[in-house]
């Protein structure tokens, strides 16, 4: 059904001011102060947290975890992990976060591309800019993977691989085809080259349509955008095992890379339309309408359900097979380590499910701002909590919390993604004004 209404001006240029620069270095340096308080407070009580984090973990023992279990758990840095060992894990944690957010970006625009889509042309600079920022985390995951590895990933220890060692492992020697550091650290460097050099191309071919027009940049763009989503058909699930999946080496899951992959897409279905949202109410985005909007709602409903589906499959079927070796990591989850993870494993449920789902259900609902950005900011802080379970319990186990580091390292990541983003959406008009679905979108009308 074609719009009726008056077509805005699609002549817009983002300006990224000095106020809002300052405003996130104001930020950034916020989160640098928590995460020294949270750092020395840390390391004048490590020594307390690891007497508990024994008794945590001996408690755990107890209530059924096999004796080599728990011997493997301690030595993959449960219940004895050093206060260095929460920083590194809250750098990593917070760098697969917004690695994930900043790929959706490019995910976006490709399956866009693929299904031929015109009704988010209007907005695609927005999914477009979000990829600029892997550079950073990819640098960041591969120095923290050198200085931290070890206290991250238990299978980094030789003495696992050697027979004639006591702590030899068996199952981990198993899989030291595809865990070992110099193949684990040729996958990581690929994922990100990858994922960057294709979207450049995007991006690059999207900027040169607004000055040429035409349809080469177009079919250009479709076909890189089908090459990214073969490549990251794959590389979604291997990343996923490499990042989250390999910390706790002897459990896996086979519906993993699903689950990781919803994660990732609907908290960057969020930051999307909570960028559309605020931009929006700051004068941008004039010929973005009602109906984009409950388009972008439909979508993070859907997926909502989507990763809980997932989620509840990977849960069910661990449940109903009963295996000691699976049923391990929601046992530390839900009662480990004196119950600190149910908490988060609750939040998880409630802020990623239940909460979007009630209330993005009804039509005017996901064409309001305000409910838009509850909705949002529940599944950005749910899937927060998400990763947050995803690694915590099988880095630093007992010693895990929330505290000054936690807040101090979600501040500086945030505010180091929204300049990079912000610097790329100022770069070119904010509606590419030479697509060759533009006129589609501007009458997007699903009334």
């Amino acid at each position: 059904m074609a719009s009726v209404h008056a077509i805005p001006s699609i002549e817009e240029r983002f300006e990224f001011t000095s106020g809002a620069k300052r405003n996130l270095l104001i930020g950034g340096a916020i989160g640098l102060v928590l995460i020294l308080i949270g750092a020395f407070l840390l390391a004048n009580g490590s020594g307390h947290e690891a007497a508990h984090g024994a008794e945590h973990a001996a408690a755990g023992a107890e209530h059924g975890a096999t004796a080599a279990e728990h011997e493997a758990g301690a030595a993959g840095g449960h219940g004895g992990s050093s206060w260095m060992t929460r920083i590194w894990a809250n750098i990593w944690l917070n760098a697969v976060y917004f690695t994930g957010i900043s790929v959706i970006g490019m995910f976006f625009m490709s399956y866009n591309y693929l299904a031929q889509a015109g009704w988010s042309v209007v907005f695609k600079r927005i999914p477009e800019s979000l990829p600029s920022f892997l550079p950073v985390t990819g640098i960041i995951m591969l120095i923290t993977f050198f200085l931290g590895g070890h206290d991250l990933f238990h299978w980094t220890h030789e003495e696992l691989y050697d027979a004639s060692n006591e702590g030899y492992d068996a199952i981990i020697d198993g899989k030291s085809g595809f865990l070992n550091t110099p193949f684990f650290l040729i996958r990581l460097v690929l994922y990100f080259v990858g994922w960057y050099f294709l979207w450049r191309i995007l991006r690059n071919a999207s900027l040169e349509e607004d000055q040429i027009g035409g349809l080469s940049n177009y079919d250009k763009s479709v076909k890189y955008g089908t090459i990214f989503l073969v490549f990251f058909a794959v590389t979604s699930s291997t990343s996923a095992w490499d990042f989250l999946m390999s910390i706790e080496t002897h459990w896996f899951s086979t519906m993993f890379g699903w689950y990781t992959l919803a994660s990732w897409h609907v908290s960057g279905l969020a930051v999307i339309t909570l960028m559309v949202v605020t931009l929006r109410e700051r004068g941008y985005l004039k010929a973005v309408n009602h109906s984009h909007l409950q388009d972008l709602g439909k979508f993070m409903f859907a997926f909502s359900i989507f990763w809980t589906y997932v989620w509840f499959a990977q849960f069910l079927l661990i449940y109903y097979a009963n295996l000691p070796e699976e049923t391990i990591h929601y046992k530390e989850r839900f009662s480990g380590y004196g119950g600190i993870y149910r908490a988060p494993f609750i939040i998880n449920l409630v802020l990623n499910f239940f909460f979007p789902f009630l209330v993005l259900m009804t039509r005017d609902s996901k064409r309001t701002h305000n409910i838009l950005k509850l909705a949002c900011w529940s599944i950005l802080i749910g899937h927060y909590f998400d990763f947050y379970n995803n690694i915590m319990p099988g880095t630093v186990g007992a010693n895990g919390g929330f505290g000054p580091v936690e807040f101090g390292f979600i501040l500086v990541f945030a505010c180091a993604f929204i300049w990079f983003v912000s610097a790329q959406l100022a770069k070119a008009n904010l509606i590419p004004k030479n697509h060759p679905m533009l006129e589609e979108s501007l009458h997007h009308d699903i009334a």
